[in-house]
């Protein structure tokens, strides 16, 4: 029989994220998750522990201040509007999850996975693609055996800021989702729960190395 695993899972307020933390303690091999935010999750069960601070103090975070962790659930996320600056923009989304992998590594963790986006390159003109592209090579860079890279297309679902440029996309490319096949099914939008579904099923047997999941795969494994 298998031993209980933990998880770390970093942004579990977000989209995806809240998604995320539902599967993994609906998950039975689980049987401890530590969930870090800048505020509560607002849930209680047994088998969650939060840390909540300042995501810039995640490097205050000591391995016994979490124990031994198994996987990590990288879900972090902002704005260019939220974060106030570029610069502040590639601060949250870089640095933050690659202090996220490294302080699982330093707990044991041979996995992570991680929330990045369509179209993520570190040489993209676009600077949202660059950042993305950016972070998930930092990500790479720390070391685990193994890094699941999960990029979705426009993810459907409640957030808690509204973007009302998505708001308005949403309904136009549920239609035109049907027509896209082939190598545009990567291109059609997707449910931020069938995310967290993939991110939790994938983490039952991780691919050795860096393996990048795009929205058709996301959705394939979550149906299935």
């Amino acid at each position: 029989m298998t031993a209980p695993k933990a998880a770390l899972i970093v942004g579990a307020t977000g989209v995806v994220g809240r998604h995320c933390l539902d599967e993994l303690l609906q998950a039975g091999r689980y049987a401890r998750i530590v969930a870090i935010g800048r505020r509560s999750t607002g849930k209680k069960h047994s088998k969650l522990a939060e840390i909540v601070l300042p995501l810039d103090r995640l490097g205050d975070i000591r391995a016994p201040d979490i124990g031994p962790i198994d996987d990590v659930f990288c879900c972090l996320g902002t704005t260019q509007k939220n974060a106030g600056s570029q610069p502040a923009f590639r601060h949250i989304e870089v640095e933050f999850p690659r202090a996220s992998a490294r302080l699982a590594k330093a707990n044991g963790a041979t996995h992570i996975a991680l929330v990045s986006s369509l179209g993520a390159d570190s040489r993209s003109a676009n600077f949202y693609l660059k950042v993305k592209g950016e972070v998930e090579a930092a990500v790479t860079a720390e070391g685990l055996d193994s890094v699941s890279i999960f990029r979705p297309s426009l993810l459907l679902g409640d957030r808690e800021e509204f973007r009302w440029k998505e708001k308005l996309s949403e309904p136009l490319l549920r239609g035109l989702g049907v027509f896209m096949i082939g190598s545009a099914r990567a291109l059609r939008p997707i449910l931020a729960v069938h995310v967290a579904r993939a991110m939790v099923e994938v983490a039952t047997a991780p691919l050795p190395g860096t393996t990048i999941y795009g929205s058709d795969r996301i959705a394939a494994i979550a149906a299935a």
